[in-house]
């Protein structure tokens, strides 16, 4: 007989930003770890159908999966820890699921019947969160549950909760409760109310945690523990302690010494299987925390205010780092800074220089600046999505002599647009996930930087733009040194520009960070950093 699917929800109380993704992805590995096939989904409560509208202020990157869809960063951890690709079943928001109701109650599948939300949007946030679990691809799925109960966005999503475990049964669908246990230093102790009041929260809606765990700056000692099994109603062995850590890759095992794995198994009548074999996560950690040398690398880009914007670049180089032994120190500078005058003095002193994707015209000059002393001083120079384009622009101004040259999207008027918009792009009018958008093939030169990185001449990346070099500058570009070293087989639209007689000048149409994960590191980030480290700056 084959074993049905059984599913783990993860909830967050106290407050936001305690980290349920880390915990979803973490507890995920072990399980994976363990020789079970684990997924891990994200419920969003906001009403923006996907992040892909959001401004990165708002809510950091968006991240995009090799299908196509514009999903929360969490997705991100998600691939990162497990090393398995995400879809776009694997994030839904409130204005997904109701997008769907509404157009079912249009083509009249309700049968004429008052469009609810219990129980219609309840219905299909259950559905959407059994669809993964019902192609028979896994035997645990992991629901984030965005949010923090209490929020009234999150009640349908709470409900649905309730009632697929009444549904589902015990032994099949439990939850975990991520709180928060605070340190007050007056008091010189840690508090448990704000955890029973958040509990009493769920309590009330009526879903009662199976194992809580707790975010805490100091141990929790065995008198603690069973004040909060006691006052929440779990046992004292499901109380989890999860202690600030250096690193959220620290995190997978202090849950397996916490036997959290163990605990969800018991509750789900799952053998524990095989002890994990984390033995390369170890060793990757051992590299993070006690690397060899160290290169610094400025990040150039525009909202630069928010680090999680960059969320994935900034994991990409720690598994970079690691691969090279090395502690990668990214410096960021918010490219609105960087002048003529300035530019010379602020990346003097660094080893590698990324420039950041990103859209809209405010920030490009400074970005043109940075790339401009990168290709002058032979400093290794990165460029991503919007960092590739804007180094086309600024060799066709500098070298071609092409003093208006210009992307279409900062410029309407330029007589050289040498980054233009995609023909099939020009008649979309609507934002939302109209891009191009998931993984495509590239082609890639042979003798090329790019072959040499890859050790192959056919691979597939993930794009999120609208705008593409102009396949009508590539003889003259060409003539003058900058090479296309990758294009897209069926467009023959370009993927990758170089710069041969430069030490390492690569710019790549696609967004090669969010493939990097800890087992994979991506190559483009491992091959920089280790030119970066060969040519330090003393």
């Amino acid at each position: 007989m084959e074993q049905k699917c059984k599913y783990v929800f993860v909830t967050g109380g106290v407050t936001s930003s305690l980290g349920k993704g880390i915990i979803s992805a973490s507890l995920a590995k072990l399980l994976q770890a363990r020789g079970y096939r684990v997924t891990i989904q994200k419920f969003d409560p906001y009403i923006n159908v996907d992040p892909g509208t959001l401004n990165p202020y708002e809510h950091g990157e968006c991240y995009v999966t090799e299908d196509g869809a514009e999903t929360d960063l969490d997705l991100g951890h998600y691939e990162r820890f497990l090393n398995v690709p995400t879809s776009q079943a694997n994030n839904v928001t409130t204005g997904r699921i109701y997008q769907t109701v509404i157009e079912n109650e249009r083509r009249g599948d309700y049968l004429g019947k008052t469009v609810q939300v219990v129980p219609h949007i309840t219905d299909e946030i259950k559905r959407r969160m059994k669809l993964l679990g019902d192609t028979g691809n896994f035997d645990i799925v992991i629901t984030e549950i965005g949010g923090t109960v209490g929020d009234i966005e999150s009640l349908p999503f709470i409900e649905a909760v309730r009632q697929l475990q009444w549904e589902l049964g015990e032994d099949d669908a439990i939850v975990i409760h991520l709180t928060l246990i605070p340190y007050l230093s007056a008091a010189g102790e840690l508090k448990t109310k704000p955890t029973q009041h958040s509990v009493r929260f769920l309590l009330e809606s009526g879903v009662k945690p199976d194992i809580l765990v707790c975010r805490t700056e100091h141990n929790l000692n065995a008198d603690i523990r069973r004040k909060v099994a006691l006052f929440c109603n779990v046992n004292v062995n499901a109380v989890i302690e999860s202690i600030d850590v250096e690193t959220i890759y620290d995190v997978p095992l202090v849950m397996l010494k916490e036997k959290l794995d163990k605990v969800v198994l018991a509750k789900l009548k799952l053998a524990a299987k095989q002890e994990p074999d984390l033995e390369q996560w170890r060793e990757f950690l051992q590299n993070v925390k006690h690397p060899k040398n160290e290169v610094n690398i400025a990040l150039v880009g525009k909202y630069v205010e928010l680090p999680d914007a960059y969320k994935s670049i900034n994991e990409a180089f720690i598994h970079a780092g690691a691969a090279n032994e090395c502690r990668v120190k990214v410096k960021y500078f918010h490219s609105e800074l960087i002048t003529p005058e300035n530019v010379n003095d602020k990346l003097k002193n660094y080893d590698g220089i990324l420039v950041a994707p990103g859209f809209g015209g405010r920030g490009i000059d400074g970005k043109l600046e940075a790339i401009k002393y990168a290709r002058e001083n032979n400093v290794p120079f990165f460029g991503i999505c919007l960092g590739m384009q804007c180094s086309v622009i600024e060799y066709a101004r500098n070298v071609l002599d092409l003093k208006d040259a210009h992307s279409s999207e900062m410029s309407e008027i330029t007589k050289n647009p040498v980054i233009d918009m995609m023909v099939e792009q020009k008649k979309v009018t609507q934002k939302g996930g109209t891009m191009r958008l998931g993984a495509y093939e590239c082609a890639i030169v042979k003798g090329s930087l790019a072959s040499k990185i890859y050790g192959k001449t056919k691979i597939t990346e993930r794009h999120r733009h609208r705008y593409e070099f102009n396949n009508k500058y590539t003889a003259a570009f060409e003539k003058s040194g900058m090479m296309i070293t990758g294009v897209n087989p069926e467009t023959g639209l370009a993927e990758i520009v170089e710069l041969p007689k430069h030490p390492f000048f690569i710019g790549v149409q696609f967004h090669p960070e969010l493939k990097s994960t800890v087992e994979n590191p991506h190559p483009i980030f491992v091959k920089f950093i280790k030119k970066a480290l060969e040519l330090k700056v003393l």
